[in-house]
């Protein structure tokens, strides 16, 4: 009986784990796929950890008519909600957020200055802001908490143009969200 060396055993072993991987990365590619979040975060968020928004099995929330076309973020200002979308016009990801006390007007806007992290001006620590505007003196951007909370409630009078976001959804905001990146506001 001949013998068959080593390396020719690695090289069958590796090339079956490989094949093995293929197979089931195309069952997994052909089974069902989550359903988009619907859930909407309350107006005023509570400090339990049960006040992040929590999805929703039901159909996809639709992109808001008049939010332009290619690739860009659309904020909606009465859905308290952000959707990325490509260059094809398909949404890519869409999320809840928690707006700051001071909204951007409707209207078209380009991503400009990003920055990994800082202090906000609600003294929470946050991560991946991407800021697009600014009203009444106050900047306005999209940003996670870095311990991934929910924004405490603004103190009386508080000035807030902070959009908060979940820390993974912050994270594909930041990625998506290139400095020129268009920002559409709808109502």
């Amino acid at each position: 009986m001949p013998v068959i060396p080593s390396w020719a055993w690695v090289t069958g072993l590796t090339v079956g784990a490989v094949a093995a991987v293929a197979v089931l990365a195309v069952q997994a590619d052909q089974g069902p796929r989550p359903a988009a979040a619907t859930a909407r975060p309350s107006a005023s968020p509570s400090p339990s950890a049960s006040a992040r928004p929590s999805p929703a099995a039901s159909a996809p929330v639709r992109v808001p008519d008049g939010s332009g076309t290619g690739r860009r973020i659309v904020y909606s200002l009465g859905q308290k909600r952000v959707w990325l979308i490509d260059a094809s016009d398909a949404p890519r990801r869409t999320f809840p957020v928690w707006p700051g006390t001071v909204s951007p007007d409707p209207g078209t806007y380009t991503v400009g200055t990003r920055n990994e992290a800082t202090t906000g001006s609600d003294g929470v620590q946050i991560e991946h802001i991407v800021y697009f505007t600014a009203k009444s003196g106050v900047s306005i951007a999209f940003s996670n908490a870095v311990d991934g909370a929910s924004p405490p409630p603004p103190a009386a009078g508080a000035r807030t143009g902070g959009i908060r976001m979940r820390k993974a959804d912050g994270a594909a905001l930041w990625t998506f969200g290139t400095a020129g990146t268009t920002v559409a506001v709808v109502k």
